[in-house]
């Protein structure tokens, strides 16, 4: 099919996060071809809401031309582009001669009203959408119905999905879920509601009346779903009565839906009302209802569904809800669907509906296979059968089955089972084949499995089970080909972008001269207080303190795109990330995100101290926060009012994955300079792995108080210490590699750690829990020389799994401060370190004051599991372990943890420092 104006993403568009505000349609640039095609067709008719639209006799395109919406749209896509809108019901009297009527993607389509297309098995038409179409919504009145006996052929490509979304997605306002209807196809396959005799005549939910399914059909054929993303829809129809996102009455399995997504319904993302369609590549995030939802007797099919509930822990309630019949469970035709690898991630919301997993009920079957259900400790139960007669019986006849699936919550709630009911755990462990129960599956942030999941090669090949289904290995939706990218929402796909200007920039930015000489180079300044997305393919300026939000308020989130490089030209150049905002710097392995210096891109040479850095600022608890009354300390290395501290431990301040920060830490004032990354009270909510910072001339990253947890960390040629805390850190970090300068330039610390230096016994108490560390020394000797780890001020840690190396000239390698309440530590438990390895060049493996606690003897004989070796080529060949002489801790049954087959940071069999890192060659 010609693609006469393809309205798609731009080069610069990648995925925006799936909880942002953002997404905002765009169409390339380039000649439009406004020659109309001779269908045949009569004009629909339609006011389009306003006095505008243009009454053109001459016009034979179905719908109604709108010069009030068409200006508005063009408005917002810089360029000129038709609005035509669709209301009433469309019959073969709007059609071609083949029964066709065809929304082009030269046009934006708007549906006014209930639209219709055909009427109930009669006036039938076939209505086919082009890849690439844009189709939009004003209101909760306006949705789009598929009647019996029509179809709809909305065929898009991974390039150039089909979009239905609200008119503000289109026009950059504020999105949110229910500011339109959403989708309903209705057909004549069975439902256990139909009568036992005569016709069938369902009246749909949530639609007006006459909208209407049921049959007798099971391989009715309501048209083509594929590559389809449907946006904010959902809207309250009335009390309990919203549209689903897309909404299945009776359909049948000669119906294709392939590659779907719901994003942000306001009700259920997809319900199946009976019949029997099958769907594969089913995508449903941050939806406010069940993301899944079946009744009346559905018997389709479904492989690769993928649930994640919004990511700020806003509306949610069960990834699948499912019943037979409220008022007859054991009726006939039973739900009783076939799912394979599905990947439910819940989140806290806690209403008056919580997030949940899986609640089967009214008499429903299922038969699940290779299904991952996980989420945080604020979730609700993950698996739940209702103490019903019917549903607890299914439990036992094989009815319902779940097999090679895997609970993951974290809440200690992974099955919920009344007094008297079926105990689902021991059914689920112990009479269903092949499931477990986990607190670490490896996941990575945006649901996809690592490559060390536990999840791959440990699922069932259900193309054994059923010809539908495809053989796969793994449990869960994606397995090592991520099939949402390119095309989902939030996952790098189609035609969702911001708005962008005529330079390029996006909105919120200023297009200055080229920093490189040719690449497009956007501004940015002062304080964002609305969402802004920092697109791939042009290069960004931070001038002066760039501050993401207010101090919990005025929030926005910044989100920085894969591949984007920011950059600062002085040390008063930096980025604070304030309370109550969010980072959201999602990069990949094959495209990270940089922030570095202007003489790092411009041509020059990158040099530590030539901009300033990355603050991120939360309301988690720190010891200098007064006991009584609101906690607002000042961070440090930043202009007044940028404050941290609370009492959220567990808050989110966004995603920091796949980012290099490089050449910053510029020193404000004597001993005050700004660290390369510097977390300020932040909370565990937050992501933090595969961070590098590599060349400051401060700290590498510190953390004043907060709890966030950190994998995989590189830290390379800083010129102070490697890793910092003090006032009550504590959270988790495995894999870290910290390795100073080659030349031996400047370095201080691998660990400099404090918990208060006025108060070393303040609660809460510095004492973070590091596993899987290397530290590589180098000879450094100046005021601060090159050292390895100094636990100072009272803090506490829990370290194992550790490296501690370097050369001759290297200083000491551990040592404790000679202070009562750090020396208490190693003897109380406040302090340990097991499990790892001192390879010091130096006769200076550990250091500690007349008086003060043995070091080499407590790390010897009190701790478990070390060792002394004698040379760094003993422990490490360049970075990777080559030492065998301890075992490594068993982290078995920890949900942040892995356990694995060495000490330090890196194995040369998984070098994840591989393809994103800088100077480590």
């Amino acid at each position: 099919m010609e693609l006469k104006h393809l309205f798609q993403a731009s080069a610069i568009a990648v995925a925006l996060v799936l909880a942002g505000c953002g997404g905002d349609i765009n169409i390339t640039e380039g000649d439009i071809d406004n020659s109309t095609t001779d269908n045949s067709v009569v004009n629909n008719g339609s006011d389009s809401g306003d006095d505008s639209s243009s009454d053109d006799s001459s016009d034979s395109t179905v719908g109604e031309s709108s010069s009030f919406l068409s200006g508005e749209v063009s408005t917002a896509f810089g360029t000129d582009v038709e609005v035509r809108v669709l209301s009433g019901t469309l019959t073969a009297d709007d059609a071609d001669e083949q029964g066709d009527i065809t929304l082009t993607n030269d046009t934006v389509w708007a549906l006014e009203g209930p639209v219709f297309v055909g009427n109930d098995n009669a006036d039938s038409v076939n209505l086919v959408i082009e890849e690439g179409t844009v189709v939009f919504a004003r209101t909760g009145d306006d949705y789009l119905v598929v009647s019996r006996g029509s179809k709809i052929e909305a065929v898009g490509t991974a390039a150039d999905p089909i979009i239905f979304t609200s008119f503000e997605d289109v026009t950059g306002d504020e999105v949110g879920a229910g500011q339109w209807g959403g989708i309903i196809l209705l057909g004549n396959a069975p439902s256990n509601k139909c009568p036992v005799e005569g016709d069938c005549s369902l009246q749909i939910e949530g639609a007006e009346e006459g909208a209407v399914f049921g049959g007798t059909d099971s391989e009715d054929n309501s048209g083509t779903l594929n590559y389809v993303v449907v946006k904010y829809a959902g809207f309250e129809i009335a009390p309990d009565n919203e549209l689903n996102g897309v909404t299945f009455g009776g359909v049948g399995s000669g119906t294709t839906v392939d590659y779907l997504q719901v994003h942000a319904n306001a009700d259920d993302g997809v319900e199946f009302f009976g019949g029997n369609v099958n769907v594969k590549h089913l995508v449903l995030t941050s939806n406010q209802d069940d993301s899944v939802d079946w009744d009346n007797g559905f018997q389709g099919k479904l492989q690769y569904v993928y649930i994640q509930q919004d990511s700020t822990n806003g509306d949610a309630n069960r990834g699948i809800e499912a019943d037979n019949d409220g008022s007859d469970p054991a009726i006939e035709p039973q739900s009783n669907p076939m799912i394979s690898n599905m990947t439910i991630i819940g989140n806290s919301f806690d209403g008056d509906d919580d997030s949940e997993g899986v609640y089967l009920r009214e008499g429903t079957g299922a038969q699940i296979y290779n299904m991952v259900v996980t989420g945080p400790a604020g979730m609700g139960e993950c698996l739940e059968v209702e103490n019903v007669t019917e549903s607890q019986a299914n439990l036992a006849d094989g009815t319902i089955t779940i097999s090679n699936s895997v609970m993951a919550c974290n809440n200690e709630e992974n099955f919920k089972s009344d007094d008297g009911a079926v105990d689902l755990e021991d059914w689920f462990l112990n009479t269903q084949t092949g499931n477990s129960v986990s607190e670490s599956i490896s996941l990575n942030t945006d649901g996809s499995p690592s490559s060390t999941s536990s999840l791959l090669g440990a699922g069932t090949d259900t193309s054994q089970v059923d010809g539908f289904f495809d053989a796969t290995d793994f449990i869960g939706a994606i397995g090592n080909d991520d099939w949402r990218q390119g095309w989902a929402f939030g996952f790098g796909g189609g035609t969702v972008s911001v708005v962008t200007t005529e330079s390029g920039c996006p909105a919120g930015t200023t297009n200055i001269s080229a920093a490189d000489g040719e690449t497009t180079t956007c501004e940015v300044t002062g304080r964002l207080t609305s969402d802004l997305t920092l697109t791939a393919g042009n290069l960004y300026a931070i001038s002066g303190a760039v501050f993401v939000g207010d101090d919990n308020a005025d929030s926005a989130t910044l989100t920085i795109e894969p591949g984007v490089t920011v950059y600062g030209a002085s040390g008063n150049d930096y980025l604070v990330v304030s309370r109550g905002s969010q980072i959201e710097a999602a990069g990949t392995a094959t495209d990270p995100i940089t922030f570095t210096s202007f003489d790092d891109i411009s041509g020059g040479e990158g040099a530590a101290g030539q901009w300033g850095g990355l603050v991120i600022l939360g309301n988690g608890t720190s010891n200098k926060c007064p006991a009584t009354g609101d906690c607002s300390l000042q961070i440090e290395g930043v202009q007044e009012g940028a404050v941290f501290g609370g009492t959220d431990d567990t808050e989110s301040s966004g995603t920091l994955q796949y980012v290099r920060v490089m050449h910053g830490g510029f020193e404000i004032a004597p001993d005050n300079e700004l660290n390369g990354i510097t977390f300020g009270g932040v909370g565990s909510g937050t992501t933090v792995e595969y961070v590098q910072v590599h060349k400051n001339a401060d700290d590498g990253v510190e953390f004043f108080g907060g709890a966030v947890d950190v994998k995989n960390l590189v830290l390379t040629d800083i010129q102070d210490d490697s890793i910092d805390w003090d006032n009550g850190f504590r959270g988790r970090m495995q894999y870290v590699l910290v390795r100073q300068a080659t030349d031996n330039s400047d370095a201080n610390r691998g660990i400099e750690a404090d918990n208060d230096g006025s108060d070393p016994a303040i609660e809460p108490q510095s004492n973070p829990t590091i596993s899987n560390l290397t530290i590589i020394g180098n000879a450094f000797d100046g005021d601060d020389d090159a050292e390895g780890i100094y636990l100072r001020e009272g803090t506490g840690a829990q370290l194992s799994n550790v490296i501690v190396t370097g050369p001759a000239g290297m200083g000491e390698c551990f040592e404790i401060e000679n202070v009562a309440e750090s020396q208490a530590n190693l003897s109380d438990g406040t302090t340990t370190f097991t499990n790892s390895v001192i390879a010091c060049e130096n006769d200076e493996n550990f250091k500690n004051d007349e008086g003060a606690v043995d070091l080499a003897d407590w790390f010897q004989n009190t701790m478990t599991g070390n060792a002394v070796a004698a040379t760094q080529a003993d422990v490490v060949t360049g970075i990777y372990s080559s030492t065998d002489a301890v075992t490594p801790k068993d982290w078995t049954g920890d949900t942040f943890f892995d356990t694995t087959d060495f000490v330090g940071a890196v194995s040369a069999e998984n070098d994840w420092t591989a393809g994103w890192t800088v100077g480590l060659e």
